[in-house]
Parts: C-alpha cells; structure tokens; sequence
C-alpha cells in the first residue's frame, strides 16, 4: 500500500515494538509529528524541555528495560542539541535510535536555515547513520538501524531524514520484526552491514585454556563490568564466581550486574574503588575481566596494572581487546554465552585463605557521624533504609556519583543509571524519567550535585507535566565537589571557579515546577522528607547539605598504581 514517509516510519516502529518516543518538534520534522498525532493511541510521546533531556530520557528508557530507546529531534540545533546524549550513549553501548529530519533535498548544501550536516558530526559517537532522501528506501533503513542499535555489541544509530522524504509516498509492506534478517533485500542490507549484529560465537579452545588458567589460579579475582549488564549476564555471572570462590570487584558501570550485597563482593575498583578491590587486582594471580574495558579509571597504570597476574578479558568487541591493557588471554563473546561454557566445564573451587586476605581491607569508606551537615554514608544509608530495595538510582556525574556507587548495593542490570565512559553532568534526571517511563512499576530515584542538577533541573517540568513521581536528592555543598576535591589535593587549595555561592533555592524551583521540595541538614530531616516524598507520590526534591570539603574517599592519583592512594 502507499503511505508518506511520515506513516511509514510510523509503522516501522510499530514493528520493533515501539511504544513511548521521547523529542523536542520543529520546522523540519513537522510531518512526522503531524503523524504522530493520528498515531497517538498507540505510541506515546513524551516532550521534554530540552532535545538534550530527551536524549538521556531515552538512553534511561534503553538501559533500564533493555530495549532500545528511540528520540526524535529537529534539524540544525534541535538534532546538535542531541550530540552530548548519542556521545553518552555510544561510551556506554546503550541501544538508542535517534531520528531526525534535515531540509529537503533541493536545500540540502546550501547553508539553508537551520540545516547542519548531522550525519558528519555523529559519525564517530555512533554504531553507524543514514541520511534518507529516498522514501522507498525508508523502511528497510529503520528495519536495519534497530538491529544495528541491538545487535552486537549495544549502541546508538541516527536517521536523518530530508523533510521531502517525510511527505512523499512510496509503496509499504508490513514486515514483522522476526523475519527482517531473511527478508530479501532488508536480509542482504543487514547481512553487509558495517557493524556484527551477532555475537560471535565463542572459541571453544579459548574457553578451554581459561578453565586451565582458573584451574590453576590459588588467588583469582573477577571484575564485573558493564558486558555483564548490557547482555544481562548477571545471574550466569553469579554462578561463575560462586562456582570459583572468587572475590568480585566493580566497575562503575558493572552496578548491578553481581549483587552489591554477595559477600564476595569488595566494591568498586580503580580511581576511588575500595582497598579490598584494589589490594585484591594488585595481588591477584589470575584477574578475569567480563565486559570491561580497562578504561583510565580502571587500569590508571596500564603497566603496573595487575601486575602478579595473568590478565584474561572476556569482550564481545575485539576492538577493546589490548586497547588499554595487554592481556595474556581473551574470549570474545556474549559475556551470558562465555559464563555459560565456562560453568559447563568448572567444578567447585575453595579459596577462603585468598578471601581472608583480600576482604582484611575495607570494601566501604567510614564517614565521621555528627556536625552540622550530612554525611554522604548518612544520605545513602538513609535512602537505602526507607526505600524500596529494588528502588532505581539514576546519577549525574561527579562526587555524589562515586558516592552513589560506593554505598548502594545494585542488585539487578538496569537498576543504575549512570554515565560512565563520557561522564555527562545533566545526564541523571532525563535518565531518571525514561526509567520511570519505561518501568512504572518501580521507584525510581535521581541523585544528583548542585553543580549537575543546574544544567538538567529544566526537566522538572516534563517530570511535573506527565506526572513521572522521581524523588531528586541533591548532594549540595556549595561547589563543583569533584573539581574542589582535585583542587585540593593536587592544585594547593586555588579553587578556581568551583564555589557555587549563588541561586537557585533549589525548594523554591521545585514549588515553581509545581512539585515539592524539602531542605534537609542532619538524618531526621531527611528520614522525614523521605516519608513526605514516598507518601506523596509526585515528583519531590531533597535538598541535602553536606560539607563543602567533603571527599570521595579512598583516591588513587591518575596515571598511579592502583594501590597508591592519596587519601583513605
């Protein structure tokens, strides 16, 4: 049948099994909103304040379901306005599919207004991109972009489409979803596309000489990385380190991907990992990594890294392997895949003598109870004492991050949200509204810096508008907290535009969103606007004081070995 590229897209979604689109409308992309109209019974929009809120609404969507997320954005600022989220995104494989519509084709190259070469600017943030001008061509490019965002190693894919496309018709053939990879030429595009939709399937022989290596190993050490999360390996993961009586250690975006609460679980590891976790990688004898890549928050010092040890990375990426670390052995794979071959072959192993060394250091920073301000320990163990245990964190990025991560206890892929490989401030509440978006059932909670929280608190007003109940817990001191902390102890106390001394009350932002708001400085308060926020199920902001000084402890200066902490 005949349909505009408008209501072909339409449809395409309608396949994948779309049902909530997160935008910001304009000029260019105007058909297709006008089709979304007719078509709003069965996909929901929700518009937030800024292209970039949707952006990370969407990524939240995608990480905390599984599914792959999908935003819409105009041309020219409306689709650059994107960049930051499709960047965020790409570092943390997340399966988002960003469509955006460009001038029409006689306009295109011609400097016409708002019209920006997107596909140019997002190449190296995203798996792959297309530019359509053709409207016959529409459907087999969407069917492959969400196999492409899914398939493989997870990540980002753009459509740009020129306005024309969006008008014109072309002829539409319904085609479910499980039969797009054999379906002739949509079968062939996929088949010739750039990026393995596949996991390659395991070497056996590679399994076969890690078994021989665990087999050996009287000191082993595991890492759950974020592989472990995104191809929702957590319980294969479980029984590997079970199987081998192993200690655990986290990276930041592993959260929930090995129970925070498993008593082989040390904590994070790297820059402000524990000292079990960082003590355990420098004396290890065999240290396996599942879906990490080493990053320099990780591996500061890629040659002393792990040193004792023969070092085995498991990654459906071969890119990543040897990119950061040289490795004496690797698989690559489906993390769920490897676990699973790997505990066809091992049986039960003891290593309580390794255990009682690795866990005599602490897998927790102590805080100093008392004074006029909050803790973070106080703040964590507060939220974690009132609130549900399956209860989803999404954060921004700096002290309050790490903080985050150091306390709670992930139980499950998806229950963290956080940007890990680009480091996004602003990323936390968007992420926080597709969470609740996509997981209704759920409580969902945003903490946040009062540095981050200036550059995304626009989207209190999507949060108040569709009635999306996120409980925001600002960790304020004042300061852009991580920066201080590095001026502190790296730059002699010249704090250089981080004193954050300034509006807004973020209470009062809150009531002028239409929402409710607490200021909290010792437990009680807290325990008590916790209450008020879980009982009132509506969008709530805890504005939580705590020390201008205080630090994310323990540190370990980039480039250092990894057990060389500035502070403990």
């Amino acid at each position: 049948m005949q349909m505009t590229g408008a209501k072909i897209l339409m449809e395409c979604l309608l396949e994948q099994g779309v049902d909530t689109v997160f935008g910001y409308p304009g000029g260019t992309i105007l058909n297709v909103y006008d089709e979304l109209y007719r078509y709003r019974g069965k996909i929901r929009h929700i518009l937030t304040s800024h292209e970039q809120g949707a952006s990370h609404a969407a990524d939240g969507y995608a990480r905390s379901t599984g599914k792959v997320g999908v935003c819409f954005a105009t041309s020219g600022p409306g689709c650059t306005n994107l960049t930051t989220g499709i960047a965020t995104a790409y570092m943390d494989s997340s399966p988002v599919v960003f469509i955006t519509c460009n001038v029409a084709e006689n306009l295109v190259g011609k400097d016409s207004f708002q019209e920006v070469d997107i596909t140019g600017i997002t190449m190296p943030i995203t798996k792959c991109n297309y530019m359509v001008r053709d409207t016959a061509k529409l459907a087999d490019i969407v069917r492959e972009a969400f196999a492409i965002a899914r398939g493989g190693r997870p990540g980002p894919v753009l459509i740009d489409i020129v306005k024309n496309a969006t008008a014109q018709t072309a002829e539409f053939t319904p085609l479910p979803r499980e039969a797009h990879a054999s379906a002739g030429r949509l079968g062939a595009l996929i088949k010739r596309a750039s990026h393995d939709l596949r996991a390659p399937e395991p070497d056996l022989n590679d399994v076969h000489k890690l078994v021989h290596m665990i087999q050996a190993s009287q000191k082993p050490l595991l890492i759950c990385g974020g592989g472990v999360v995104r191809s929702r390996a957590d319980h294969e993961f479980l029984a590997l380190a079970e199987c081998i009586d192993a200690p655990v250690a986290v990276t930041v975006m592993g959260g929930g991907g090995f129970k925070g609460r498993n008593p082989l679980t040390t904590g994070m590891i790297g820059m402000h990992g524990s000292q079990a976790s960082n003590m355990a990688c420098d004396s290890c004898d065999l240290l396996i990594a599942v879906g990490c890549r080493f990053s320099d928050r990780v591996a500061l010092d890629p040659a002393s890294f792990a040193s004792q040890a023969q070092i085995v990375q498991i990654d459906i990426d071969r890119s990543e392997i040897n990119k950061n670390v040289q490795t004496d052995h690797h698989i690559i794979g489906d993390a769920k895949r490897v676990l699973q071959m790997l505990l066809d072959e091992l049986e039960p192993m003891d290593h309580t003598p390794w255990k009682d060394y690795v866990f005599s250091f602490k897998t927790e920073t102590e805080y100093d109870e008392g004074g006029s301000t909050l803790t973070p320990k106080q703040i964590t163990d507060a939220i974690a004492r009132l609130m549900p245990q399956d209860t989803m964190v999404a954060t921004d990025v700096g002290q309050h991050q790490m903080w985050a991560i150091q306390h709670f206890h992930f139980d499950y892929p998806g229950q963290l949200l956080t940007s890990g490989g680009f480091g996004t401030m602003g990323f936390g509440l968007g992420a926080a509204i597709g969470a609740k978006v996509g997981n209704p059932e759920k409580t969902v909670i945003h903490i946040t810096g009062d540095g981050s929280f200036r550059m995304n608190c626009n989207e209190l007003a999507t949060e108040q508008y569709y009635d999306i109940p996120v409980i925001t817990f600002v960790f304020n001191n004042n300061t852009l907290g991580m920066v201080r902390q590095w001026q502190t102890l790296i730059y002699d106390k010249r704090y250089s535009e981080t004193t954050l001394d300034r509006a807004p009350n973020f209470v009062k932002l809150a009531e002028a969103y239409g929402l409710r708001g607490k200021r909290v400085c010792n437990v009680k308060e807290l325990e008590a606007a916790i209450t008020e926020a879980m009982e009132w199920k509506h969008g709530y902001v805890i504005d939580c004081a705590i020390d201008q000084d205080e630090m994310v402890r323990p540190m370990v200066g980039g480039g250092s070995r990894i057990t060389q902490f500035i502070i403990d």
